[in-house]
């Protein structure tokens, strides 16, 4: 038999070279996600029809304060259709349609394009993760409920004739402010992004965090008017009531004639206390959700 010829084989430098930079670690890791998750929330960087919903849904946002600016200059004098108090009643609706809309994306794009390893696999922890989508959303919305009550401030002080006399008289009403919008944006997020997290479907995410938001809200007004006595509990089943009834209490208001707070009867600061439970329930799931989910 003939030798067998002996194998040759060649080296081919293909340029690969190792990263020798500076390594900035977990918290810039944990950060570029935040701003890249809140960015992504108003469709910025991303194609063109992925704008048109967080743009509408904001603009609606900031209707009744340019409503009402309006009508004061038209008018020449200060008017008071909208108080502060009462503005998360004009945009529930765009609220619940913004974490309707943006929660499952969120959640659910990662996990339908599987790049969820590729995040674990780094400096980035499941933790980290799942804080920083939690951070990114509830800011998003935070933004949405805090940037036409300042449009609506600053426009009503400036419209006034005196600025420095209406500062003196409505200061009170920035923190008050501050603290219920943040609230909001905690809780309303935390809770989405808990239901929208089930599924990587964002149809699925989107028609349950609708259900969370309209049809516990019929729901809990039967029980309160109708059943009454531990039925008042209910109240705490709607995310709407919830929050209406957590602003009036930071603002230090009672509960509108004939409203469901007002046939509810419970303290004012319940309804405060049932939004943080809700915050920290929904952080908790998120939280729980992402330490389990296959990456």
């Amino acid at each position: 038999m003939p030798a067998t010829e002996p194998r040759s084989g060649e080296i081919y430098d293909l340029g690969y070279r190792g990263y020798d930079g500076p390594r900035l670690g977990r918290p810039y890791a944990v950060l570029s996600l935040y701003l890249y998750t809140l960015r992504g929330a108003f469709g910025i960087g991303r194609r063109a029809s992925s704008k048109v919903i967080p743009i509408v849904i904001t603009v609606i946002a900031f209707l009744p304060a340019l409503v009402q600016l309006g009508v004061a200059a038209i008018v020449s004098e200060e008017v008071d259709i909208i108080r502060p108090e009462n503005y998360f009643g004009f945009v529930q609706v765009p609220v619940a349609l913004f974490c309707a809309a943006i929660a499952p994306e969120i959640t659910g794009r990662d996990q339908r394009q599987r790049t969820l390893s590729l995040y674990f696999s780094r400096a980035l922890r499941r933790r980290d993760y799942a804080l920083a989508k939690l951070g990114a959303f509830a800011t998003a919305l935070m933004l949405l409920t805090l940037a036409p009550q300042a449009l609506l401030l600053v426009g009503n002080g400036l419209a006034s004739n005196d600025l420095f006399e209406f500062v003196g008289d409505n200061w009170q009403d920035i923190p008050r402010t501050t603290i219920s919008g943040v609230g909001i944006g905690a809780a309303l997020g935390a809770v989405s992004l808990a239901i929208a997290a089930q599924t990587g479907r964002r149809a699925y995410g989107t028609v349950a965090v609708v259900a969370w938001f309209l049809v516990t809200w019929p729901i809990s007004g039967i029980l309160v008017s109708e059943v009454g006595g531990a039925g008042k509990a209910a109240v705490f089943l709607a995310p709407f009531d919830v929050v209406y009834g957590a602003t009036l209490w930071v603002f230090g208001e009672g509960a509108e004639s004939d409203s469901v707070q007002d046939m509810a009867d419970l303290p004012m600061w319940t309804y405060a206390a049932a939004l943080m439970a809700y915050g920290a329930a929904g952080a908790a799931v998120v939280l729980r959700r992402f330490e389990r989910i296959a990456a």
